[in-house]
């Protein structure tokens, strides 16, 4: 067969700050070696390793000097750096909250030189969620080089880099997303609507390959329940330790 997929594949996820542990680094890489049966690499770009496992591969962050402000996940753009140190060949980003529950090798053997979640909320606009993407290591500098030459212009045209990111590649004529069932939402596909959701458990859908955690809860709280932000109460789900692990 040809394609991206028959050479060595990368699996990214990036650190920061301390919004989330190490333990969420570790149990990432864990269902990456239990979901993905191709040869890859795994590696964490962060400004920490400090109780990360030796079996993951630390980075620094590439270098991305941003102005002070609200960082809304820019420096995920910083992964269209060239070179991305040695990284070569197709490359799954992967955020560090989603729960892989299914396996992962045809996210390198669907075809497209771009593709990226379709944004649950917006699917009459082209933009994606990136939660989940994948590219080609150093493929495309341009994403990066023009955002870092306007940021503030850029800043007044989009809400955030997932938007800047798929209007880019729309642009390029790039742009494609994934089967919509492979990447859901835990609010969205899991949950039961209210009322059902106060005395129903969240369901797994079956055909899902990862879950995606955005906003609240994240894995950890969404497996005791309870109380999610100030509308949402959210049942008991264990079978996400299943996974997360």
């Amino acid at each position: 067969p040809k394609g991206p997929w028959i050479r060595m594949a990368n699996v990214i996820c990036m650190k920061w700050g301390t919004k989330f542990g190490p333990e969420y680094v570790n149990r990432l890489h864990a269902m990456v070696s239990r979901n993905l049966g191709m040869p890859h690499r795994f590696v964490c770009f962060t400004d920490d390793p400090g109780g990360i496992g030796s079996c993951v591969e630390c980075l620094p962050l590439p270098k991305m000097d941003l102005l002070p402000g609200r960082e809304r996940g820019w420096r995920k753009l910083s992964t269209f750096s060239k070179p991305l140190f040695d990284l070569r060949g197709p490359t799954l980003f992967l955020d560090l909250d989603v729960v892989i529950v299914g396996s992962i090798d045809q996210f390198f053997e669907l075809p497209g030189e771009f593709r990226i979640i379709h944004d649950w909320y917006r699917p009459r606009r082209f933009t994606g969620n990136s939660s989940v993407y994948r590219f080609e290591a150093g493929a495309h500098p341009e994403i990066l080089d023009h955002f870092m030459k306007s940021i503030e212009r850029v800043k007044s045209e989009v809400r955030n880099e997932q938007e800047y990111l798929s209007r880019e590649m729309l642009r390029n004529g790039l742009l494609s997303y994934w089967p919509e069932d492979w990447c859901v939402g835990f609010k969205d596909s899991c949950i039961p609507p209210f009322p059902l959701n106060l005395v129903s458990s969240p369901v797994r859908p079956r055909s899902a390959r990862i879950i995606v955690f955005h906003g609240n809860p994240k894995p950890d709280k969404a497996v005791s329940g309870g109380r999610s932000g100030k509308l949402r109460f959210v049942q008991p789900a264990p079978w996400i330790a299943d996974f997360w692990r």
